[in-house]
Formats: C-alpha cells, structure tokens, sequence
C-alpha cells in the first residue's frame, strides 16, 4: 500500500490595522487557490496554454486584441457574468482602468449576454488600487434568464431558417441583414435597447440593438462577426459590425440599412426601400460617414466583391448612355417600382446625375409608362446618395 502523503500549503497572510480597518494582503497564489476553488479557472495558468476555456464557441475579437496582460481579468469576468454573477469579487489582479477595458471588451464579444444593461460600478482596493469587485446593472432578474434566453435562440433560429445550407454564405449573411431591417423598427426611446431582446423580442431598437443582434445571429450560425463603435457624421455615437467571408472582412450597419432610420423613401405600395449600401462595403465607402473607436484595431475591409450592386446587376463602372437607356427602360417593362444604379467613378456618377435629371433621359421611361396605363401624366420620385454615388428613381 503507497504511503500517505499530506501536503501541507502554509498562506502568509500580512495584516495591518489602520484606524480600526483590516487589511489584508492575500499573496497571488492564494488568489489562483481561491480561484480555483470557486471554480473560475482550472488548477493551471491559462496563459502558459494548459487551459482551455469554453469561450461560447464564438471568436472573440476583441479578446484577441488585447495585451497579454488582460487575459486572467477577461476570462474571470466572462466566466463569471456568463455564470450569472451580477455582484462577485474579482481575484485577478486589475486596475479600474484596466477592468473596464476588459468588461467592454466581453460585452462587445458575448451580444448573448443580454441581462447586463448599460451601467456597472466596481469597488477597489484603498491601497493597492487593484479592483476588488463589480456590480452590474441587471435588465433581466435572474428567475426569467432562462425562459427569455430560450425565446432569443427561438428568434434568432427562426431568422436562421429562412436561409438554406446550400447557399453562400453571403447569400445567408445578406438574409440575416434582410430579416432583422423587416422586423425590427428603429425607435430611440425603446427599452433595453443596449440588448438584443429589443431587436429580436421587441422588434424596436438602436443601432446598439441591431448590432449586437445581428452578430449573435451570426454567431449562431457560425461565421465570425465583430461588435464596431465609433461616430457617424454629425458626431453621433454609433454601432455596426464587421464579418468575414472567404478570408476578407466587409462593414456591415444594419441599423443604416433599416429606411425608419436612414429616411429612406418609400414605394408606391407602402413597402420601403431597404438601403443596401451598408451590407458588405468596404473602408473607403463607410469612412464617409463612419469613423470607428481608435482605440481598437478593426480588421482592413478592402475587398469589394460582395457589393450588393455589383452582384445585382446594378453597378455601373462608367457612364454609357445607351447602357443607362435600356436599363431604366426594362426597369419599367418589367413592372419594378424602382430602379438602383450605383456608379464606380465620381465623374461617372456626376454625368449620370445631369443626363438622368437636367437632360431628362428618364423622361422616355415616363412616357412609356403614360402609354402603357393610358394616362396622361406620371409622377416618379428619386434620390441620390453622393457619398456611395448611388441613383434611386422610383416609379410611382
């Protein structure tokens, strides 16, 4: 019989009284055993590779981007907000500035940790300035977490279902930007509209909302998809995502994509203009408008072989007069309430405005429809977006 060993771990504990307050300096190893028996982390040092962490099989991006130095306050934060806990100690040792980086830096890799709202507070050390532990605001109590994290996956699958395996993933991915601009309305004033329950339960939400649905949505179907902040034009503060296809990456705003926010127009029958300028673009189209957070490093978006008008016969390199003709005339033999033209060139786009609108060229496509309805006059309504260097006519 193998003798018995006992192993003896002596913790060195220094105590100072100080105006009647204890405190009590607990060595980095005794903060590992304390983890470890809570069951935080595993009984080796994950940073050294020995441990492998269930991350929600989602590719955290900004996890990867952070220094090394974050890793222990990342993963015991995820470990413990993913397990429930709104209000818990923190045993890695992290400074409040640095905390916050790795918080916002889990809530912008998990959109499915929908209960945390949009304020948190930590408490810290007096001496060492080192965090001690968190409180978070909670817009879900924790008896209904589970029921209302089954009617999210019952959302986003439904969304899920309306592709097909079999096609591309662009094709899957540009579904997903379709459904959520279909079922969810932009409303400012929506609550918990920091969540993706607004989009995908309420159907009313901000840009905040819409992102973060559309990258758990993502998530679930296995592609990556990365939380982006910055400013819009005017300032603002905004969020969109980034995704990957085939290698590259591509900006994606649903919220800008949805006609309720970007005031796009409508057509004749009441079913609005879905805005496809923000589905898969590159950083020279959304840096117009979009300036991303610099304190983060986003992937480059250069390729622009998913462009929606390119792939939907509606781009146009150059402007050729007889080309534009015969596409505003087969927009309205087909019976389209609208026709999209996107132009590769700024002089291409400035020619089209002045042939289309000062020289009239859409007048023929008017007239053939006065013909065709046995009316003597056709209104039409149009718009342009000089910063895509997109042209809309809409036959009404």
């Amino acid at each position: 019989m193998g003798k018995l060993i006992w192993r003896t771990v002596i913790i060195l504990l220094t105590i100072t009284l100080l105006a009647g307050i204890v405190f009590v300096f607990v060595p980095r190893t005794t903060v590992r055993q304390m983890a470890v028996r809570s069951g935080l982390i595993e009984n080796t040092y994950y940073q050294e590779g020995d441990t492998e962490w269930d991350n929600g099989g989602v590719e955290e991006y900004y996890f990867n981007q952070l220094p090394s130095s974050y890793n222990e306050a990342y993963r015991e934060l995820y470990a413990r907000l993913s397990a429930g806990e709104d209000s818990a100690p923190i045993y890695a040792e992290v400074s409040v500035e640095d905390f916050w980086t790795a918080y916002y830096s889990v809530l912008a890799d998990h959109p499915e940790l929908f209960w945390i709202g949009s304020s948190a507070q930590v408490q810290s050390n007096a001496v060492t300035g080192l965090v001690a532990g968190y409180t978070i605001e909670s817009t879900v109590p924790e008896n209904e977490r589970v029921t209302t994290r089954a009617m999210l996956e019952a959302a986003a699958d439904e969304c899920i279902r309306q592709t097909d395996e079999t096609w591309s993933d662009y094709g899957r991915i540009k579904s997903v930007y379709e459904y959520l601009i279909n079922m969810v309305e932009y409303n400012a004033g929506a609550p918990d509209n920091q969540c993706i329950q607004s989009a995908l339960l309420n159907h009313q939400s901000v840009c905040a909302g819409y992102a973060k649905a559309f990258q758990y949505i993502c998530h679930r179907m296995g592609y990556f998809c990365t939380y982006v902040t910055g400013k819009i034009t005017g300032g603002g503060d905004h969020a969109w995502n980034i995704v990957r296809i085939d290698g590259n990456y591509y900006q994606v705003d649903v919220t800008w994509g949805d006609p309720v926010f970007a005031g796009t127009m409508e057509d004749g029958t009441g079913i609005t203009l879905m805005n496809y300028n923000y589905l898969c673009c590159t950083d020279d189209e959304i840096k117009t408008t979009h300036t991303p957070e610099s304190a983060v490093s986003f992937p480059p978006c250069t390729d622009g072989s998913y462009n929606y008008y390119k792939i939907n016969g509606m781009y146009y390199e150059n402007w050729d007069r007889d080309v534009i003709y015969n596409a505003l005339m087969a927009s309205v033999q087909n019976g389209e309430s609208a026709i999209v033209m996107k132009f590769g060139t700024q002089e291409a786009y400035d020619t089209a405005k002045y042939e289309l609108f000062t020289n009239r060229l859409y007048y023929d496509a008017d007239q053939y429809l006065m013909q065709v309805n046995g009316v003597s006059s056709w209104n039409n309504r149009y718009s342009m977006d000089d910063e895509f260097r997109v042209i809309t006519i809409q036959w009404l």
